[in-house]
């Protein structure tokens, strides 16, 4: 594990630097997300196995098709834009050294994309809710002993999120028991792509190139 030593600094200049800090936080606050661009809203994510030798691999299988997850339900999709994102992929990869093999023959790679887009909707109890401002018909005619514990209002609240990925598991690897019983193969890389939707060609285009340049180790070797 790498550790970094850091310099002490005086208490003055300490406080000079915060004060500083603080001031550049104050006047960006408000403006910090408004003037912003469908791409510069995208977060690229990647994580990959540290145990893998990436450049041992040779051969790559990559679906036609995209998965949308949503909930618990599954299923596949290629619209343009998802055929886009495929075939970026496949030529990245190919570039950097990986040959694609038609589905159903061995592989050392399993490819995939995926467009998750997943709601939940909760309850949650606000016991201020409706007659907190009139202390019960406005007259506050002295239900002490239940205020404000009676009644209870439920509220409800949807959260939704929506993002892409892309997962590679080990075709070579022996399957492995997941949480839900069924075999896995272990996953050895993963991309996520938050932030606004990739909705044109250029959009699939840039974020391909940026999970790549932060993935250098995705290269078979020579």
């Amino acid at each position: 594990m790498r550790t970094s030593k850091f310099k002490s600094v005086g208490a003055g200049v300490a406080l000079a630097l915060w004060a500083a800090l603080s001031t550049t936080l104050v006047s960006c606050r408000d403006q910090a997300l408004r003037d912003l661009s469908p791409d510069d809203s995208r977060v690229y994510i990647t994580n990959y196995d540290r145990s893998a030798n990436f450049s041992q691999f040779r051969t790559f299988s990559l679906p036609d098709s995209v998965v949308i997850e949503s909930n618990d339900r599954v299923r596949t999709s290629l619209s343009p834009v998802e055929g886009r994102f495929i075939d970026r992929l496949a030529e990245t990869l190919t570039s950097r050294g990986y040959q694609r093999v038609n589905i159903g023959q061995p592989a050392d790679m399993g490819v995939a994309v995926i467009r998750v887009s997943n709601r939940y909707t909760g309850v949650t109890t606000n016991p201020y809710a409706g007659y907190y401002t009139n202390y019960w018909y406005g007259g506050g005619f002295g239900f002490d002993p239940f205020y404000p514990y009676y009644p209870n209002y439920y509220q409800f609240y949807t959260v939704q999120e929506q993002f892409w990925q892309i997962q590679i598991v080990n075709l070579r690897a022996q399957p492995g028991s997941g949480s839900n019983g069924q075999n896995q193969l272990p996953v050895i890389f993963q991309a996520d792509i938050r932030g606004d939707n990739l909705t044109d060609n250029e959009a699939v285009d840039r974020a391909v190139e940026a999970i790549f340049a932060q993935s250098s180790f995705l290269q078979a070797g020579r």
